[in-house]
């Protein structure tokens, strides 16, 4: 039987609604082979999931999802990361305080556009103390003020929609200065999210691969086949590695499942296998 991975999930350490431990159990009883733990802007979850991995004979990766300045969205994944290394920790926590300051400008949009939400409310449905969008998304849900997260996303929280913020305290150079200083393999997130038109991209790509980035996230449950392909022959052509995974965030995205995505979505283990061969891991 082909082993399959999902190399992109969130818990409660940020976005998502499950512990790291919840996680990584979610991914062994979906009979995935190996998961990596990518929660935003956070490595607090990795030694707990990493624990449960070993505990339930589950390859657990340490990872991260650093969100970067971009006029659209750029996001930088990083695998097999020191989550202990010094400047990744003093670089995560100027990150953080960022972050509650992006929590406060959406909030104020929130109410500019009419919604009576507050920071607390939204603080309330993140378990360790970590607001991001699905938060608020979340509670205008609970309000009545959307029927779904993902409505809430189309109509509010996506890029140029109006409660979106952006504002970030590192760029995709330092995302990736960090990654790597850390041990780690830099990989650019849902590339359809730079909203970049194919020139564009490639250039973009070309300039951080030169810079030290590794690859690019080939599988991702909102690619269409013809993105996936595009995407899988942009990376051939400049030489990247590929990584996968769902963005699974369990209840603050009910419709995407760990390592399927939408339903039909397959990473296949030769994926990471290719990240370990790259760092001489066994």
């Amino acid at each position: 039987m082909e082993k399959l991975i999902d190399l992109h999930t969130h818990s409660t350490m940020s976005d998502g609604s499950m512990t790291p431990t919840e996680v990584v159990r979610h991914a062994k009883e979906a009979g995935l082979a190996a998961m990596a733990l990518t929660d935003h802007d956070t490595v607090a979850g990795v030694r707990q999931a990493m624990d449960e991995g070993r505990r339930l004979g589950i390859e657990v990766v340490p990872g991260i999802e650093l969100s970067a300045k971009s006029a659209t969205e750029t996001h930088v994944l990083g695998y097999y990361i020191d989550i202990n290394n010094a400047d990744l920790s003093a670089a995560l926590k100027d990150i953080l305080i960022e972050r509650e300051n992006r929590t406060v400008r959406t909030c104020q949009k929130l109410n500019d556009l009419g919604f009576d939400v507050s920071v607390e409310e939204a603080k309330a449905l993140a378990p360790a103390g970590v607001v991001g969008r699905a938060h608020f998304a979340k509670l205008m849900v609970n309000k009545g003020y959307t029927s779904s997260v993902k409505e809430g996303f189309e109509l509010y929280f996506d890029n140029g929609r109006p409660a979106y913020s952006g504002r970030q305290n590192i760029d995709r150079f330092q995302a990736v200065d960090l990654i790597k200083n850390a041990g780690g393999l830099a990989f650019i997130a849902h590339l359809h999210l730079t909203r970049m038109e194919d020139d564009e991209l490639e250039a973009f790509l070309t300039e951080l691969r030169d810079y030290g980035l590794d690859g690019i996230e080939g599988y991702y449950t909102d690619y269409t086949p013809p993105m996936q392909a595009k995407y899988m022959a942009l990376a051939n052509k400049l030489g990247l590695m590929i990584c996968g995974g769902t963005d699974f965030h369990a209840q603050m995205k009910p419709h995407i499942g760990i390592g399927k995505g939408l339903g039909d979505l397959k990473i296949p283990y030769s994926v990471l296998a290719a990240m370990k061969e790259r760092l001489g891991i066994n």
